[in-house]
């Protein structure tokens, strides 16, 4: 024999050797989770074969060897593959928290830019015009900011009452534009303000409905704020008497920004309505279901 020959004979050897171990771990892992009904029933299976091809003895020494190996070995083998793949689940879950939250973050960080770009920009027009109200506007923008970054870097995602808070200053910040083409109202009961829900979704549908709706009405409008409980269920609406809603227009950025956010928080659980009442004007709800947000990891 040639030293190729003897090589390509060790190469053989060794990789036949290699699918052997692979296949044999791979009948070890299968032996620790099966279970002992269909263990027996292959088992009957292995000594009819080997009854028809000669091999009893065999198949039966394969039967007995395999009961044996579960025995000793598989209660720990089962547990070790258990533990791998809970430790695999956890990654992908952890990993699906982190691409949640990665999401939601860009999201929100959608909104608040052309909230403060708008507002920087009725500053610097009433400094020229007005400064008495340019002033005023700068301490409602203060007052709001103050309020809004802690929520910003929060983790527990913000109360009814927070958000009734920062809706107020910024309403503030928009009368102080609008002068009196601006009215509104809450009707938001003090034991509901305890209630969580999330930031800056109730501020777009005002900004909405103020953008879309009174602003185009050269008589401007009112803007009513409600929240109740419908079953198990919190309805926060946002009512407005401006041009109404285009129900056959595709939807902006900060509307289908709220439909991605509820869906990403609660799973389908939470909806955004949208109608144009028979009266006029636009009405929009975000329904959230009172039990928390189901946890992804």
């Amino acid at each position: 024999m040639s030293a190729s020959q003897f090589n390509r004979a060790i190469d053989f050897v060794r990789d036949a050797a290699a699918v052997a171990s692979a296949m044999w771990w791979r009948f070890f892992d299968w032996l620790a989770v099966v279970e002992w009904k269909k263990l027996w029933q292959t088992a009957v299976v292995v000594l009819m074969l080997g009854a028809l091809l000669h091999g009893f003895d065999a198949a039966l020494s394969f039967v007995l060897i395999s009961v044996g190996v579960k025995v000793l070995a598989g209660g720990k083998r089962r547990a070790e593959i258990v533990a791998t793949q809970a430790v695999a689940k956890a990654d992908v879950e952890a990993m699906e928290r982190r691409v949640v939250e990665a999401q939601m973050s860009a999201l929100q960080a959608q909104i608040e830019p052309h909230f403060l770009f708008n507002t920087l920009a009725l500053i610097g027009q009433l400094i020229e015009t007005d400064p008495p109200a340019a002033a005023k506007v700068h301490q409602h923008l203060i007052d709001y900011l103050r309020a809004t970054l802690p929520q910003m870097r929060a983790k527990d995602g913000g109360t009814l009452g927070k958000q009734v808070q920062l809706s107020r200053a910024y309403l503030a910040i928009m009368q102080a534009r609008m002068k009196e083409r601006l009215s509104v109202s809450f009707d938001v009961a003090p034991h509901l303000e305890s209630l969580p829900f999330p930031p800056m979704m109730l501020q777009t549908l005002i900004e909405n409905s103020i953008k879309h709706g009174l602003e185009p009405k050269i008589a401007g409008g009112h803007i009513a704020v409600a929240a109740s409980i419908h079953g198990a269920t919190l309805h926060v609406d946002v009512t407005d008497d401006g041009v109404g809603f285009n129900m056959h227009a595709g939807e902006g950025v900060g509307l289908a920004n709220i439909r991605e956010r509820l869906k990403l928080l609660y799973d389908g659980r939470a909806q955004l309505v949208i109608e144009a009442p028979v009266t006029g004007g636009a009405y929009t709800s975000i329904r959230i279901p009172l039990s928390p947000p189901e946890k992804k990891a």
